[in-house]
């Protein structure tokens, strides 16, 4: 019998998850504010992401993940190809 390689599938959601601020469709008042408090520096100790399912909670997240943890520095704009974006678009971030 022939085995078929394993498939790597992936829901689409996750497959097409913008991976920065740029590309990020809606929630533009959040994203205005986390731009805005990351360019500035002036960053709360905790976020709270809080709506229905669907929203783009876990999306905005990671994006902030990578800006406050990429190795270029924080930044709005992560670099995307460091160790740190890379995991965390990998979902393999310890953090």
């Amino acid at each position: 019998m022939l085995e078929s390689p394993p498939t790597s599938y992936q829901v689409l959601a996750r497959k097409w998850r913008p991976k920065s601020f740029g590309t990020l469709i809606g929630q533009e008042h959040v994203v205005r504010a986390l731009t805005h408090a990351l360019a500035t520096g002036r960053l709360h100790h905790a976020w709270l992401f809080t709506g229905t399912r669907g929203v783009g909670k876990t999306t905005i997240s990671r994006i902030l993940a990578k800006a406050l943890n990429c190795e270029t520095g924080v930044t709005a704009e992560p670099c995307g190809v460091c160790d740190a974006c890379r995991a965390i678009d990998a979902d393999r971030f310890p953090d």
